[in-house]
């Protein structure tokens, strides 16, 4: 195994807040159009990290959109985004009613999150390190570099196996109609623990 220590420095140092030191920080590209239509980089940004469950986890939201299909004119969706993240990590749940979240998650080595559901299709796309998907079924399936777990409004839990490194992945979240099981069960959001400052997503039909 290679000794941390004598590796080279990132060429992508870690960004704000970031706890897993030894991943790269990661960069949101965001493109555009000048006058004329052709296509130019908008603006780069780097993501900044929120803690949750006493420093064991960490998320990120690269990019939201607000409704399906988004309105791009005028950079309409470039505003509604960045309206939305300034008014702080409590303003945006685990999934956005109508539109999207790209959101990425760190966990520390050997650390389980908690047992959740959201009402959402999201594609779980593991970045650095091994990822153990546990569903409340009891099956577990290991997940590798560039491999994808699509959720389908499931409850499920993640665990980072290392017990030395961290493990990242990548999610886009995507709203979903409600879901009804074969015994006429809807099935609600559930975020479990380890979440607080999360609001509720709000797209699961409340209480009806």
């Amino acid at each position: 195994m290679t000794n941390r220590a004598s590796l080279p420095p990132l060429d992508r140092p870690p960004t704000e807040n970031q706890l897993a030191t030894a991943l790269p920080g990661p960069t949101v590209f965001v493109t555009g159009h000048g006058d004329d239509g052709a296509a130019v980089l908008h603006s780069r940004r780097p993501v900044k990290w929120v803690t949750y469950d006493e420093g064991e986890m960490q998320m990120s939201v690269g990019w939201t959109t607000s409704k399906f299909p988004a309105d791009l004119t005028d950079d309409c969706d470039v505003v509604a985004h960045d309206a939305r993240i300034a008014q702080g990590s409590g303003a945006t749940g685990l999934v956005l009613g109508g539109g999207t979240v790209l959101r990425y998650v760190d966990f520390a080595p050997g650390y389980a999150c908690m047992m959740h559901r959201t009402v959402s299709v999201d594609y779980g796309i593991v970045l650095e390190g091994r990822v153990v998907s546990e569903l409340d079924s009891g099956q577990t399936v290991i997940l590798r570099r560039g491999d994808v777990m699509v959720q389908r409004a499931t409850m499920h839990a993640w665990r980072n196996p290392s017990k030395t490194e961290w493990a990242r992945m990548v999610f886009c979240l995507q709203d979903c109609e409600p879901l009804k099981t074969k015994d006429g069960q809807v099935l609600k959001e559930d975020l479990g623990r380890g979440t607080k400052g999360i609001p509720a997503s709000g797209n699961d039909g409340g209480n009806d």
